[in-house]
Protein backbone atom coordinates (compact mmCIF):
# COMPACT_ATOMS: atom_id res chain seq x y z
CA UNK A 1 0.00 0.00 0.00
CA UNK A 2 1.41 3.40 -0.96
CA UNK A 3 1.74 6.16 1.64
CA UNK A 4 -1.17 8.22 0.31
CA UNK A 5 -3.58 5.28 0.51
CA UNK A 6 -2.39 4.41 3.99
CA UNK A 7 -2.91 8.01 5.12
CA UNK A 8 -6.52 7.90 3.86
CA UNK A 9 -7.24 4.73 5.84
CA UNK A 10 -5.20 5.50 8.96
CA UNK A 11 -4.86 9.28 9.19
CA UNK A 12 -2.22 10.43 11.60
CA UNK A 13 -2.72 12.95 14.39
CA UNK A 14 -0.28 14.77 16.63
CA UNK A 15 -3.07 16.36 18.67
CA UNK A 16 -3.39 15.49 22.36
CA UNK A 17 -6.93 15.67 23.74
CA UNK A 18 -7.17 17.15 27.21
CA UNK A 19 -10.41 15.38 28.12
CA UNK A 20 -11.22 12.42 30.40
CA UNK A 21 -10.72 8.87 29.17
CA UNK A 22 -13.82 6.92 28.22
CA UNK A 23 -14.30 4.42 31.03
CA UNK A 24 -17.34 2.62 32.35
CA UNK A 25 -18.27 0.89 35.59
CA UNK A 26 -16.20 -2.26 36.13
CA UNK A 27 -18.45 -4.30 38.46
CA UNK A 28 -15.41 -5.73 40.30
CA UNK A 29 -16.62 -5.46 43.89
CA UNK A 30 -20.38 -5.68 43.64
CA UNK A 31 -22.36 -2.56 42.89
CA UNK A 32 -22.14 0.85 44.52
CA UNK A 33 -25.05 2.86 43.16
CA UNK A 34 -23.39 6.24 43.66
CA UNK A 35 -20.21 5.12 41.96
CA UNK A 36 -22.23 3.61 39.13
CA UNK A 37 -23.96 6.94 38.49
CA UNK A 38 -20.63 8.77 38.78
CA UNK A 39 -19.18 6.50 36.10
CA UNK A 40 -21.83 7.75 33.67
CA UNK A 41 -19.78 10.94 33.26
CA UNK A 42 -17.18 8.99 31.25
CA UNK A 43 -19.45 6.31 29.78
CA UNK A 44 -20.47 8.39 26.79
CA UNK A 45 -23.70 8.89 24.85
CA UNK A 46 -26.84 9.51 26.94
CA UNK A 47 -25.23 8.22 30.14
CA UNK A 48 -22.97 11.25 30.07
CA UNK A 49 -25.98 13.52 29.47
CA UNK A 50 -27.56 12.03 32.59
CA UNK A 51 -24.39 12.70 34.58
CA UNK A 52 -24.47 16.30 33.33
CA UNK A 53 -28.11 16.58 34.40
CA UNK A 54 -27.31 15.33 37.90
CA UNK A 55 -24.53 17.91 38.17
CA UNK A 56 -26.82 20.73 36.99
CA UNK A 57 -29.59 19.67 39.38
CA UNK A 58 -27.13 19.73 42.27
CA UNK A 59 -25.94 23.20 41.24
CA UNK A 60 -29.55 24.38 41.09
CA UNK A 61 -29.97 23.34 44.71
CA UNK A 62 -26.70 24.95 45.78
CA UNK A 63 -27.86 28.19 44.16
CA UNK A 64 -31.22 27.93 45.95
CA UNK A 65 -32.91 28.25 42.57
CA UNK A 66 -36.65 28.49 42.22
CA UNK A 67 -37.18 25.10 40.62
CA UNK A 68 -39.82 24.41 37.99
CA UNK A 69 -40.82 20.82 37.21
CA UNK A 70 -42.81 20.32 34.04
CA UNK A 71 -44.32 17.02 32.97
CA UNK A 72 -46.90 15.64 30.59
CA UNK A 73 -49.78 13.43 31.72
CA UNK A 74 -48.11 10.13 30.75
CA UNK A 75 -45.63 10.72 33.56
CA UNK A 76 -48.48 10.51 36.09
CA UNK A 77 -50.03 7.60 34.18
CA UNK A 78 -46.86 5.62 34.85
CA UNK A 79 -45.06 4.82 38.07
CA UNK A 80 -43.27 8.16 37.82
CA UNK A 81 -46.27 9.64 39.66
CA UNK A 82 -44.68 8.53 42.92
CA UNK A 83 -41.36 10.11 41.93
CA UNK A 84 -42.99 13.49 41.23
CA UNK A 85 -44.96 13.30 44.49
CA UNK A 86 -41.73 12.61 46.41
CA UNK A 87 -39.98 15.63 44.91
CA UNK A 88 -42.90 17.86 45.88
CA UNK A 89 -43.22 16.28 49.34
CA UNK A 90 -39.55 16.80 50.18
CA UNK A 91 -39.55 20.45 49.12
CA UNK A 92 -37.40 20.18 45.99
CA UNK A 93 -40.00 21.69 43.65
CA UNK A 94 -41.34 25.24 43.81
CA UNK A 95 -43.55 25.28 40.71
CA UNK A 96 -45.24 22.39 38.90
CA UNK A 97 -46.58 22.79 35.36
CA UNK A 98 -48.46 19.90 33.83
CA UNK A 99 -51.39 18.87 31.62
CA UNK A 100 -55.01 18.17 32.41
CA UNK A 101 -54.63 14.40 32.07
CA UNK A 102 -52.07 14.42 34.88
CA UNK A 103 -54.65 15.96 37.23
CA UNK A 104 -57.43 13.54 36.36
CA UNK A 105 -55.23 10.46 36.51
CA UNK A 106 -53.68 11.52 39.79
CA UNK A 107 -57.17 11.76 41.28
CA UNK A 108 -58.21 8.37 39.88
CA UNK A 109 -55.14 6.66 41.29
CA UNK A 110 -56.03 7.79 44.80
CA UNK A 111 -58.90 5.28 44.69
CA UNK A 112 -58.49 2.97 41.70
CA UNK A 113 -55.10 1.81 40.39
CA UNK A 114 -54.02 1.62 36.79
CA UNK A 115 -53.02 -1.90 35.72
CA UNK A 116 -50.11 -3.31 33.77
CA UNK A 117 -51.09 -4.42 30.29
CA UNK A 118 -49.49 -5.10 26.92
CA UNK A 119 -48.34 -3.08 23.93
CA UNK A 120 -49.73 -5.77 21.62
CA UNK A 121 -53.24 -6.12 23.00
CA UNK A 122 -56.26 -6.70 20.80
CA UNK A 123 -57.59 -3.13 20.60
CA UNK A 124 -61.10 -4.10 19.47
CA UNK A 125 -61.37 -6.59 22.32
CA UNK A 126 -60.21 -3.97 24.81
CA UNK A 127 -62.88 -1.59 23.55
CA UNK A 128 -65.55 -4.25 24.04
CA UNK A 129 -64.28 -4.90 27.56
CA UNK A 130 -64.23 -1.20 28.47
CA UNK A 131 -60.45 -1.03 28.86
CA UNK A 132 -58.38 1.93 27.64
CA UNK A 133 -54.71 1.41 26.69
CA UNK A 134 -51.85 3.81 27.49
CA UNK A 135 -48.83 2.09 25.97
CA UNK A 136 -48.54 -1.06 28.09
CA UNK A 137 -50.77 0.32 30.85
CA UNK A 138 -54.48 -0.52 31.01
CA UNK A 139 -57.12 1.81 32.46
CA UNK A 140 -60.63 0.33 32.84
CA UNK A 141 -63.40 2.78 31.92
CA UNK A 142 -65.03 2.47 35.34
CA UNK A 143 -62.23 4.75 36.59
CA UNK A 144 -63.66 7.61 34.57
CA UNK A 145 -67.23 6.88 35.66
CA UNK A 146 -66.05 7.19 39.27
CA UNK A 147 -64.06 10.36 38.41
CA UNK A 148 -67.11 12.08 36.92
CA UNK A 149 -69.09 11.53 40.11
CA UNK A 150 -66.17 12.73 42.24
CA UNK A 151 -65.62 15.87 40.19
CA UNK A 152 -69.32 16.78 40.08
CA UNK A 153 -69.39 16.81 43.88
CA UNK A 154 -66.18 18.85 43.86
CA UNK A 155 -67.52 21.33 41.29
CA UNK A 156 -70.50 22.14 43.53
CA UNK A 157 -68.18 23.31 46.30
CA UNK A 158 -65.51 24.78 44.03
CA UNK A 159 -67.89 27.14 42.22
CA UNK A 160 -70.22 27.82 45.16
CA UNK A 161 -68.96 31.33 45.95
CA UNK A 162 -66.94 32.23 42.84
CA UNK A 163 -68.12 31.35 39.36
CA UNK A 164 -64.82 32.09 37.63
CA UNK A 165 -61.81 30.23 38.99
CA UNK A 166 -58.21 29.58 37.91
CA UNK A 167 -56.52 26.25 37.12
CA UNK A 168 -54.14 26.72 40.07
CA UNK A 169 -57.10 27.16 42.43
CA UNK A 170 -58.68 24.07 40.87
CA UNK A 171 -55.55 21.98 41.47
CA UNK A 172 -54.99 23.31 45.00
CA UNK A 173 -58.54 22.79 46.23
CA UNK A 174 -58.89 19.43 44.46
CA UNK A 175 -55.65 18.25 46.06
CA UNK A 176 -56.97 19.24 49.48
CA UNK A 177 -59.82 16.73 49.07
CA UNK A 178 -57.50 13.77 48.43
CA UNK A 179 -56.21 11.25 50.97
CA UNK A 180 -53.25 9.53 49.33
CA UNK A 181 -49.64 10.31 50.25
CA UNK A 182 -48.55 9.39 46.70
CA UNK A 183 -50.90 11.93 45.15
CA UNK A 184 -49.07 14.74 43.36
CA UNK A 185 -52.01 17.09 43.89
CA UNK A 186 -52.28 16.30 47.60
CA UNK A 187 -48.56 16.86 48.14
CA UNK A 188 -48.70 20.11 46.16
CA UNK A 189 -51.70 21.33 48.15
CA UNK A 190 -50.19 20.31 51.50
CA UNK A 191 -46.83 21.92 50.70
CA UNK A 192 -48.12 25.09 49.02
CA UNK A 193 -46.66 24.26 45.60
CA UNK A 194 -48.72 25.84 42.81
CA UNK A 195 -49.79 23.50 40.02
CA UNK A 196 -50.25 25.31 36.72
CA UNK A 197 -52.33 23.64 34.03
CA UNK A 198 -52.56 25.93 30.99
CA UNK A 199 -54.60 23.38 29.01
CA UNK A 200 -57.04 22.40 31.75
CA UNK A 201 -59.80 21.49 29.28
CA UNK A 202 -57.64 19.03 27.32
CA UNK A 203 -58.79 15.87 29.14
CA UNK A 204 -61.69 14.51 31.16
CA UNK A 205 -61.72 17.65 33.33
CA UNK A 206 -62.66 19.66 30.26
CA UNK A 207 -65.38 17.19 29.28
CA UNK A 208 -66.89 17.19 32.75
CA UNK A 209 -66.67 20.98 33.06
CA UNK A 210 -68.55 21.21 29.76
CA UNK A 211 -71.27 18.84 30.96
CA UNK A 212 -71.46 20.62 34.30
CA UNK A 213 -71.91 24.04 32.73
CA UNK A 214 -74.47 22.73 30.25
CA UNK A 215 -76.52 20.86 32.84
CA UNK A 216 -76.04 22.61 36.19
CA UNK A 217 -74.55 26.09 36.09
CA UNK A 218 -74.06 28.08 32.86
CA UNK A 219 -72.08 30.80 34.67
CA UNK A 220 -69.03 28.76 35.68
CA UNK A 221 -65.76 29.49 33.88
CA UNK A 222 -62.00 28.95 34.08
CA UNK A 223 -59.68 31.96 33.74
CA UNK A 224 -56.18 31.37 32.36
CA UNK A 225 -54.65 34.85 32.23
CA UNK A 226 -54.56 35.33 36.01
CA UNK A 227 -52.43 32.20 36.33
CA UNK A 228 -50.14 33.27 33.51
CA UNK A 229 -49.60 36.64 35.16
CA UNK A 230 -48.73 34.97 38.46
CA UNK A 231 -46.37 32.55 36.74
CA UNK A 232 -44.51 35.34 34.94
CA UNK A 233 -44.26 37.57 38.01
CA UNK A 234 -43.02 34.68 40.14
CA UNK A 235 -40.17 34.10 37.70
CA UNK A 236 -39.29 37.79 37.57
CA UNK A 237 -39.13 37.93 41.36
CA UNK A 238 -36.81 34.92 41.61
CA UNK A 239 -33.08 35.51 41.97
CA UNK A 240 -32.25 32.23 40.21
CA UNK A 241 -34.42 29.75 38.33
CA UNK A 242 -33.96 26.16 37.23
CA UNK A 243 -36.11 23.97 34.99
CA UNK A 244 -36.54 20.20 34.88
CA UNK A 245 -38.69 19.38 31.86
CA UNK A 246 -39.85 15.75 31.79
CA UNK A 247 -41.41 15.47 28.37
CA UNK A 248 -42.28 18.33 26.08
CA UNK A 249 -45.24 20.31 24.78
CA UNK A 250 -47.24 22.98 26.62
CA UNK A 251 -45.79 22.44 30.13
CA UNK A 252 -42.17 22.76 29.02
CA UNK A 253 -42.86 25.79 26.87
CA UNK A 254 -44.79 27.59 29.59
CA UNK A 255 -41.78 27.26 31.88
CA UNK A 256 -39.26 28.58 29.38
CA UNK A 257 -41.62 31.19 27.94
CA UNK A 258 -42.35 32.74 31.33
CA UNK A 259 -38.62 32.73 32.10
CA UNK A 260 -38.09 34.82 28.96
CA UNK A 261 -39.49 37.81 30.89
CA UNK A 262 -36.59 37.61 33.37
CA UNK A 263 -33.90 37.15 30.70
CA UNK A 264 -34.01 33.36 30.62
CA UNK A 265 -33.75 30.46 33.05
CA UNK A 266 -30.40 30.04 34.80
CA UNK A 267 -30.42 26.23 34.59
CA UNK A 268 -32.35 23.75 32.45
CA UNK A 269 -32.59 19.98 32.15
CA UNK A 270 -34.67 18.36 29.42
CA UNK A 271 -35.65 14.69 29.27
CA UNK A 272 -37.08 14.13 25.83
CA UNK A 273 -37.49 11.71 22.95
CA UNK A 274 -38.70 14.52 20.66
CA UNK A 275 -37.11 14.91 17.23
CA UNK A 276 -35.70 18.32 16.37
CA UNK A 277 -35.85 17.80 12.61
CA UNK A 278 -39.50 18.70 12.11
CA UNK A 279 -39.10 22.09 13.79
CA UNK A 280 -41.72 21.38 16.43
CA UNK A 281 -41.55 22.80 19.93
CA UNK A 282 -41.67 19.31 21.43
CA UNK A 283 -38.44 18.34 19.70
CA UNK A 284 -36.66 21.61 20.36
CA UNK A 285 -33.48 21.16 22.43
CA UNK A 286 -32.39 23.67 25.08
CA UNK A 287 -29.98 25.28 22.60
CA UNK A 288 -32.97 26.51 20.60
CA UNK A 289 -34.43 28.09 23.75
CA UNK A 290 -31.12 29.93 24.19
CA UNK A 291 -31.61 31.53 20.78
CA UNK A 292 -34.97 32.89 21.96
CA UNK A 293 -33.64 34.13 25.30
CA UNK A 294 -35.70 31.59 27.25
CA UNK A 295 -32.60 29.91 28.73
CA UNK A 296 -29.46 31.86 29.58
CA UNK A 297 -26.40 31.13 27.48
CA UNK A 298 -23.99 30.41 30.33
CA UNK A 299 -21.55 27.54 29.83
CA UNK A 300 -22.79 24.14 31.04
CA UNK A 301 -26.02 25.45 32.52
CA UNK A 302 -28.28 23.19 30.44
CA UNK A 303 -28.42 19.70 29.01
CA UNK A 304 -30.83 17.32 27.32
CA UNK A 305 -31.12 13.60 28.00
CA UNK A 306 -32.45 11.98 24.85
CA UNK A 307 -34.15 9.05 26.51
CA UNK A 308 -37.53 7.77 27.64
CA UNK A 309 -38.38 9.28 31.01
CA UNK A 310 -39.29 6.12 32.94
CA UNK A 311 -35.73 4.89 32.37
CA UNK A 312 -33.79 7.96 33.44
CA UNK A 313 -35.93 10.30 35.56
CA UNK A 314 -35.74 8.10 38.69
CA UNK A 315 -31.95 7.92 38.25
CA UNK A 316 -31.71 11.71 37.99
CA UNK A 317 -33.83 12.14 41.11
CA UNK A 318 -31.88 9.50 43.05
CA UNK A 319 -28.52 10.95 42.02
CA UNK A 320 -29.28 14.63 42.58
CA UNK A 321 -31.91 14.83 45.29
CA UNK A 322 -31.91 11.75 47.53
Amino acid sequence: MDEDSHEHVVPGSDETLDTPDVHGYEFRDGVDFRELLASYATTGFQATALAEAIDIAERMQEADATTYLTCTSNIVSSGLREVVAALVREGYIDVLITTSGALTEDVIKTQKPFKMGSWNADEAALREEGINRLGNIFVPSDRYVWLEEYLYDFFDDFFAEEKTRTPTAFARELGATLDDENSVLKQASDNDVPVYCPALTDAEVGNFLYYYRQSYDPEVDIALLDDYETLIEGGMDADTTGLIAVGDGVPKHHAIMTNLFRGGADYAIYISTGMEGDGSLSGAPPTEAVSWGKIKADERNYTQIQAEATLVFPLLVAGAFF
